[in-house]
């Protein structure tokens, strides 16, 4: 019995054939033929059991024989916001990896200190389903475009939100024992640039009610101190 091959079909239950992407790695590389199964995850939390039922050219029509809504792995939305480092292979392989842990939304951030202040988001975003794909999830994290920093805390002014930094003049409680004592499964962590937040932008996101936390006593990269925070979130649900 052939191994069913997972692709990514965003309404599923009615598009009737795999995008043009997911058709081409179906036929060229997987070499699959009619009546072979497959396995479609629309992004929204469901698997569809489908068979191949036509392929010519570059198309691949299927037909979908069972839909399996997928129980959450987790509680609550975990949302990693992170300042983007200057090179992107670090934060592409950030964006794979917290996808195979497991979270449901990335935000970009601008900060004073940012290396790098313009994101292209298309490739994160085929990062993150190549990654969806590959561990299995059936829901498909939030890639959001680079916001500054100060829109970013206007707009998210509710729920477990924290602040990570290394000013040791401001306050911090360990992320994980915060974590642990909140009551909202939801969280949201906020990771700075290499260089860190400035103090004045700490100091408005205290201000804003976030929490300012530590990850513990090493000084971490921006992509480990961003994965660190996304497995702190989904440890501190268990």
């Amino acid at each position: 019995m052939k191994e069913e091959r997972y692709f990514y079909v965003p309404d599923a239950m009615v598009q009737g054939e795999l995008p043009d992407e997911e058709a081409a790695h179906a036929l060229r590389v997987l070499r699959l033929k009619e009546g072979d199964a497959m396995v479609l995850i629309d992004g929204q939390g469901t698997f569809h059991h489908a068979v191949l039922t036509q392929a010519t050219g570059r198309r691949c029509s299927y037909s979908i024989t069972q839909s399996v809504p997928q129980p959450p792995a987790w509680q609550g939305h975990l949302h990693l916001a992170i300042a983007p480092t200057k090179m992107m292979d670090r934060m592409e392989w950030l964006a794979e990896k917290a996808t195979e842990v497991g979270f449901d939304e990335l935000s970009l951030l601008d900060c004073r200190f940012s290396e790098r202040r313009v994101v292209k988001t298309e490739r994160l975003e085929r990062i993150v389903v190549s990654a969806m794909k590959q561990s299995r999830k059936a829901s498909k994290p939030i890639v959001n475009p680079m916001q500054p920093f100060r829109h970013f805390v206007d707009n998210h002014p509710q729920g477990a939100r924290y602040i990570a930094h290394c000013y040791d003049e401001i306050a911090r409680v360990p992320l994980f024992d915060a974590l642990r004592r909140q009551t909202d499964h939801s969280a949201l962590v906020m990771i700075g640039p290499e260089g860190d937040f400035s103090v004045d932008e700490v100091r408005q996101a205290v201000d804003a009610g976030f929490v300012s936390v530590t990850l513990g006593d090493s000084r971490l990269r921006t992509e480990t101190a961003g994965l660190t925070a996304v497995m702190m979130m989904q440890l501190s649900q268990l």
